[in-house]
């Protein structure tokens, strides 16, 4: 009698199980998207934006901490610039001696000019005396060639010149280069963002390229997600969409379509469909309007996780948004920290 009881019981549980499984299949509601829709999970994301230092040095100063808001233009951190004001001012005395040098050549020229005047002027007297047989073809003809030797060096003069503003340009462009290290060795903000992290500190010396600090940049935020080719062909780039975060299950997100993946790739091991999993599926992002971004700007937070939804054109056009996905207007947005939601 135990034994079959126990085959009995082993039974019973299987014929639950299976009732079970039979009811979440046939009876109980469908998890699908409506139809003309489709939706995957991603979470909200913006690109890292690396400030490093251009040239090996030491860290002088960083004026913001991690968590800090900071926009285009904001002085972030300063490198200490002790030796390249040094070699700057020798570049300077170097531009001031080249453009010294430039004015001994044109005192040269001017001098190499008299020389030749007087050259010429010796060439016609003689000239005249020689037609008179005073000074004989001999004494002319040394004339001659010291005018000669008088217009050479005029312009080997006029060549040094250039030579000399050569070496000027030539100076001042060393200047320019050590004063653009100077200027690049205060590092500003290049986008509105948050610091994600401060990877060095005062006083530390960094390398070529070090990096200084790492921020979250909230010009460009957005979520990625995945759709098989049944859904992503019937999607085009400025589709509106519409982001659910799981902090905010109440709240519609507005977002457009930005990027459709041109080719196909194998689901990503962290990609869970709701449906059943395709071994191809096509990358799709969506991004949040920047205006919206600014004007949630303190709310905004990067890596959380939630439902992209798109809608599917077909020959009837585009379905409306369903009444949960319809957006709140801007102003009336929850503030997650405070645990509000949306209705």
């Amino acid at each position: 009698m135990t034994r079959k009881f126990s085959v009995f019981l082993v039974l019973a549980v299987i014929a639950a199980f299976m009732g079970y499984a039979a009811w979440k299949v046939l009876l109980a509601p469908s998890d699908l998207p409506p139809e003309g829709f489709a939706r995957g999970n991603g979470r909200i994301e913006a690109d890292l934006i690396d400030v490093s230092a251009r040239l090996p040095g030491r860290v002088k100063t960083i004026n913001v901490r991690e968590g800090d808001m900071v926009k285009p233009s904001d002085l972030l951190a300063i490198m200490d610039t002790a030796e390249l004001e040094a070699q700057r001012l020798r570049s300077l005395a170097a531009v001031a001696s080249a453009q010294a040098a430039v004015a001994v050549a044109e005192a040269g020229v001017s001098q190499a000019e008299a020389k030749l005047a007087l050259a010429k002027s010796e060439v016609k007297r003689s000239e005249e005396l020689n037609r008179k047989g005073v000074v004989s073809q001999e004494a002319l003809d040394i004339k001659r060639t010291e005018a000669q030797l008088s217009e050479a060096g005029l312009a080997a003069a006029k060549a040094g010149v250039e030579a000399q503003k050569r070496a000027v340009d030539a100076e001042k462009a060393a200047l320019q280069q050590i004063e653009t290290q100077i200027a690049d060795s205060t590092l500003y903000a290049p986008a509105v963002g948050r610091v994600l992290y401060r990877l060095a500190q005062p006083d530390e010396v960094v390398g070529s390229g070090g990096k200084v600090l790492t921020l979250v940049s909230l010009e460009d935020v957005y979520m990625e997600f995945f759709l098989p080719a049944s859904a992503a062909v019937r999607l085009k780039l400025g589709d509106q969409a519409r982001i659910v975060v799981d902090v905010m299950p109440d709240v519609s997100i507005p977002a457009v379509v930005t990027f459709v993946a041109p080719q196909a790739q194998f689901t990503p091991k962290q990609v869970e469909t709701l449906a059943e999993r395709e071994s191809l599926m096509f990358r799709i992002r969506v991004r949040i309007p920047p205006e919206l971004v600014q004007n949630q700007i303190d709310r905004v937070k990067t890596g959380v996780r939630g439902v992209a939804w798109v809608r599917l054109a077909s020959k009837a056009g585009l379905p409306d948004w369903p009444e949960g996905l319809t957006p709140p207007l801007m102003s009336e947005l929850p503030d997650p920290a405070a645990g509000g939601t949306s209705n």
